[in-house]
């Protein structure tokens, strides 16, 4: 027998992908991360009130409040990787539904948790730049969470049980993530913007809250990089590299998109703080979310864009021809643009 014989493996060229299984993918960023990372995975995923379909990827239903029903799930896929896109993501919803928005942010993220370990699939976990207090600070990962919302407070329990608990396991803390949804029941903030000014209706967002703002394809590829390169047990910050307020990400969209920006106003909504939390900021002098993002860019060799560069991605991705011609160093990272 020759060397090119002998050196054949049937095992490897059978070789399947690897499995990602997304609990919460008839969400905005389950549904999202699912189209993307299909192309390189075997992608399943689990709703529970809303039956999705998208093409290539199997959706099973699934309460994550049945721990019988989770383990079955990661037992019968015994996926690689594990992504919790399950939350209850409004900040007036979780501060009027606290239990709502533990069961959904805190508890079922245990229950998962518990059983990855047990089945030695990797927790990939999404949490939030709410989890600091918006001060007028660049919050750096390894600060101390002190959140001022119901919200923020769920997402930062669930990080400390993961990092505590977990073997195997990435964090994610997120800017806020744009784009469109799969839900027509529930449309992001990106679809009601566009939304309203075909109607020629006036927007009026809040300019109090600054954020990060990037197009959900760029947590994608960051969470594609990770598998790639089997990072684990980190948390990293995911973020744009400067911060708006509703007002401003609109007039920007707006300005990329050609849109109607005079119909845009200058609004202020109400901030649900937690009464006991530690830090009561003044929502009359401003908020802001701004998240230190060197770790990522250095682990992944990659250049994080703009909120300006973002949108431009965006548009050309839904279509669109691009409005500025964007300016990229020759360099040995990838730029995100």
């Amino acid at each position: 027998m020759n060397n090119k014989e002998s050196d054949f493996n049937p095992e490897k060229h059978l070789k399947l992908k690897k499995t990602i299984f997304i609990f919460g993918i008839s969400s905005f960023v389950g549904s999202s991360l699912a189209e993307y990372l299909k192309k390189d995975f075997r992608v399943i995923g689990s709703y529970c009130d809303t039956p999705v379909d998208i093409e290539g990827v199997l959706c099973i239903n699934l309460d994550i409040k049945n721990r019988d029903a989770i383990q079955l799930a990661l037992y019968t896929f015994k996926p690689d990787v594990t992504i919790y896109c399950i939350g209850l993501t409004s900040l007036h919803k979780c501060a009027d539904n606290e239990k709502l928005a533990d069961a959904l942010n805190t508890t079922g993220v245990f229950s998962v948790a518990s059983f990855t370990e047990r089945y030695r699939s990797q927790l990939i976990y999404l949490s939030s730049a709410y989890v600091f207090s918006g001060e007028k600070v660049t919050f750096l990962e390894d600060d101390t969470p002190l959140a001022n919302t119901t919200y923020g407070k769920s997402k930062g329990s669930a990080e400390f049980f993961i990092q505590k608990t977990c073997l195997n396991y990435l964090i994610f803390r997120c800017c806020s993530l744009y784009g469109r949804s799969v839900n027509p029941q529930k449309p992001t903030w990106f679809e009601i913007i566009q939304r309203e000014l075909f109607r020629g209706e006036p927007v009026i967002p809040d300019n109090n809250v600054k954020v990060g703002w990037l197009d959900v394809i760029y947590l994608a590829m960051i969470i594609k990089l990770s598998i790639n390169k089997e990072v684990n047990n980190r948390l990293f910050q995911v973020s744009s590299q400067d911060i708006m307020s509703y007002y401003e990400f609109a007039n920007a969209y707006a300005e990329t998109f050609e849109d109607a920006k005079d119909l845009i106003r200058k609004g202020s909504w109400s901030f649900p703080q937690v009464s006991s939390s530690i830090i009561q900021s003044d929502i009359s002098d401003g908020l802001e979310y701004q998240m230190d993002i060197e770790n990522l860019e250095g682990n992944f060799n990659v250049k994080m864009p703009s909120i300006q560069e973002s949108l431009e991605l965006t548009r050309l991705r839904l279509g669109g021809k691009s409005t500025k011609r964007s300016k990229i160093k020759k360099s040995s990272e990838i730029t995100f643009i």
